[in-house]
This record gives structure tokens, sequence and C-alpha cells, in this order.
């Protein structure tokens, strides 16, 4: 399956994150992310696709037992120099899909990542629900290096207008900045 579009929306009346991936043969595969799915898979996927970066550097094994900050400087080299390269631009295309998966998007419970050799990240969404009674459904996807980083761009949108990033450990979250006694007063406080 080659992917030909993605699509990463939060929509605050499920207080999930839908992502739609349409392939080039118009089939299009969609996917609930919850917020309690995020507070594990964020971390991993940006782990690995740190790692993964790092691996495409030249210096390639030796930056492992590297300075942890020239890690990170040379990972987000490479993360900006995919971002400045990919089209955000073109809008979704929002013509009748054919869906993969029947009509509802697939509520993922849990998530394999797994890095190949050939520098794919293979990402296999799977929906487990006790209570439907039906059979678990699953939806597999390889991903280049620069697939996953505009897919993490997206995400991180997302995440940022969900307002989920403090628990997740999002870049939004981690800008240095702290707030101030009258913005944490205001700022919404929810128990559930």
């Amino acid at each position: 399956m080659k992917i030909h579009q993605l699509s990463v929306t939060y929509l605050a009346e499920h207080d999930r994150i839908l992502v739609r991936i349409n392939t080039s043969a118009a089939k299009e595969m969609r996917l609930w992310l919850t917020r309690r799915l995020m507070v594990g898979l964020w971390p991993l996927l940006s782990k690995l696709l740190t790692q993964h970066l790092l691996k495409l550097e030249a210096a390639g094994r030796t930056l492992d037992s590297a300075d942890p900050g020239l890690r990170k400087m040379l990972a987000d080299f490479r993360k900006e120099e995919f971002l400045k390269n990919a089209d955000f631009e073109t809008p979704y295309q929002e013509r009748p899909p054919v869906l993969d998966q029947g009509n509802a998007p697939l509520l993922v419970t849990d998530v394999d990542a797994s890095p190949l050799p050939d520098g794919r990240l293979r990402l296999s969404f799977n929906e487990h629900l006790k209570e439907a009674g039906g059979e678990p459904r699953s939806f597999q996807v390889e991903m280049q290096p620069k697939l996953m980083q505009g897919l993490m761009h997206l995400l991180e949108q997302a995440l940022a207008r969900a307002q989920w990033g403090e628990p997740l450990g999002s870049p939004a979250a981690d800008d240095g900045s702290s707030l101030d006694e009258s913005q944490t007063a205001r700022r919404p406080r929810y128990l559930n």
C-alpha cells in the first residue's frame, strides 16, 4: 500500500484525534487516537524516530555513545530538514473514500512499532474492544522516515490543539516557559 496523503485532526466533541490515511488506490483508513493511548505512544514514537534519524547520519553507530545534547541537535536538524521539504499546503482530498475497515474508524487500543533494517518504521494499529464482542481489527503501515516525520509533525499540531501536551512531554510543553500564578489560576482543571 502506497500512502498518498495523511490528515490528523483533533475533534473536541469526541476528545480524540482522527487520523486519516489516504492511499494512492483511493482507499482510506481512519483511526481514533485517544489521550490515554497517546500518553504512551508519543514518547515511544519520538524516541524511535530520533534513534532512526541518528542512524541516517554519516557518523552512524558512533553517535550511540555521543553526548545527549549533540544527539538531540543532530536529530532536530534532520527533522527540520524533512519538514522544510514536506508538503503541508495541499488540502486533504475529500472524495468519497473506499473505507478499508468499514465505516467506523478504528479505535486504536494499542500500537506495535518496529524499526525495519531498510530505514522504514512499521506501525501496527490494533483495536481490541472487549465490550464490542466482534473480531479485533488492525491496520499495518510501513513509513519512510520522511513520511513518519510528517506524521509526527501533524500529530504534534493536533496535540497542541487538544491541550494534551503536558503529560505527553510535547515540545509545546517543554519550551522553557513557566506559568505565573495568575495564569495557573485561570487554567482549567479537570478531574476524570
